[in-house]
């Protein structure tokens, strides 16, 4: 297993990336745009050091975030093997909140309900069952 980031959302990707680039001097990585889900991430890391990353999400469409409860997104891993750690998982009694029906991504949730995002190393595994017909469960 590795880790890869910490996701948080923002309201102003500006006046975020000025913080943590400008400000407190992380560099941005990599950004993936989506017009299709009207999001924006934004991958930062201390110089020299990708290996701990930051995730910066900025929804298109204006969202209020609050105290900050709602601006803390995931924690995410990469895997091996993603239907192997999801059935360990769920042996151990965990619920797949987004089970990894692609064959790529799934979530679950700490005992503190904190949101961790499970993804497969490399290519997606062939979708199978039984991931491929269940359904999510609460929030993820």
């Amino acid at each position: 297993m590795k880790y890869l980031h910490t996701m948080v959302r923002v309201n102003d990707i500006d006046a975020s990336l000025d913080f943590y680039c400008d400000k407190l001097g992380l560099q941005e990585n990599r950004r993936y745009e989506n017009e299709q889900g009207r999001f924006t991430l934004v991958f930062l890391s201390a110089p020299g050091d990708e290996s701990a990353q930051v995730e910066l999400t900025y929804n298109w469409d204006a969202e209020a975030l609050g105290d900050g409860n709602r601006n803390f997104g995931h924690l995410a891993y990469a895997v091996d093997n993603i239907y192997e750690t999801c059935q360990r998982l769920m042996d151990g009694g965990v619920t797949i909140s987004r089970p990894p029906r692609d064959g790529r991504m799934a979530f679950v949730r700490s005992p503190d309900n904190i949101s961790i995002e499970i993804l497969q190393d490399g290519d997606s595994l062939e979708p199978e069952e039984p991931w491929l017909s269940m359904g999510n469960v609460g929030e993820w």
